[in-house]
């Protein structure tokens, strides 16, 4: 799985690298169909991407009106949790960017994980039906230490799922609940963007990019677009096992 692969040498200069990839697709997306649909992700990598993006000299190159947000994937936790995807977003990008509040799509991790699962796929679906918005134009995605993306977690039935676009899922069964994206939406989409950093991801980012297909171990290798491509933009320290 040798993928289209850009190694930056520190996490700074992947948060700008990343930054700059999503205010082009953005520029692109809302020029050609006046909308751009972005999927955001959750962890540390993503954050400084968009603090970046909240700069001033970035956020004037968006059309901020023609965003709309979507999350990967979420925590079952109230919005203000300090574990909220939705609440690093909002904290680091969305209380700084002109976004209207009706663009801002989250996962209402509060409610019980199989409605909130149901009523996020009926906003996707709603949003994905109208002309201008067929598919997700971005997906932001991590990498854990395990294998997992978004909330596939290895062992997971969801990895596999190709007709619900939105499940709950649970990486064991003591672990918290979470919502997460499928692969059924996210293989949809034009481009998704992992965004990998430091040396604790080198050893997985090389089974995932070179070792054997198999996404049920290693849920990051499910993510395959149909029509639509995928980028890997990772720091040195994560790339430190791959091969030259």
């Amino acid at each position: 799985m040798r993928a289209d692969l850009a190694v930056l040498p520190s996490a700074a200069a992947l948060a700008d690298a990343t930054a700059a990839r999503f205010v082009a697709a953005a520029e692109d997306a809302i020029a050609s169909r006046g909308q751009f649909i972005v999927a955001l992700s959750g962890g540390s990598t993503p954050r400084d991407t968009y603090r970046q993006l909240a700069t001033e000299a970035l956020v004037s190159r968006v059309m901020w009106s023609g965003v709309q947000v979507l999350w990967g994937d979420e925590r079952c936790v109230p919005p203000d949790h300090m574990e909220s995807n939705y609440r690093m977003a909002r904290d680091t990008l969305l209380d700084r960017v002109p976004v209207p509040a009706g663009n801002v799509h989250r996962i209402l991790g509060e409610d019980a994980p199989t409605s909130a699962a149901e009523a996020y796929e009926a906003t996707l679906r709603a949003l994905l039906r109208t002309p201008a918005g067929a598919r997700i134009d971005l997906v932001l995605l991590g990498l854990g230490e395990d294998g997992h993306t978004a909330s596939l977690f290895p062992g997971s039935a969801a990895v596999h799922e190709q007709t619900r676009w939105v499940l709950a899922a649970r990486a064991s069964a003591a672990s918290m609940w979470r919502i997460t994206l499928t692969p059924a939406v996210i293989n949809a989409a034009a481009e998704v963007l992992f965004l990998v950093s430091g040396g604790a991801k080198a050893a997985i980012l090389r089974r995932v990019l070179e070792g054997p297909r198999r996404p049920q171990e290693l849920p990051a290798q499910a993510i395959a677009p149909s029509n639509g491509r995928v980028r890997w933009c990772v720091d040195a320290a994560a790339a430190a096992d791959l091969t030259p």
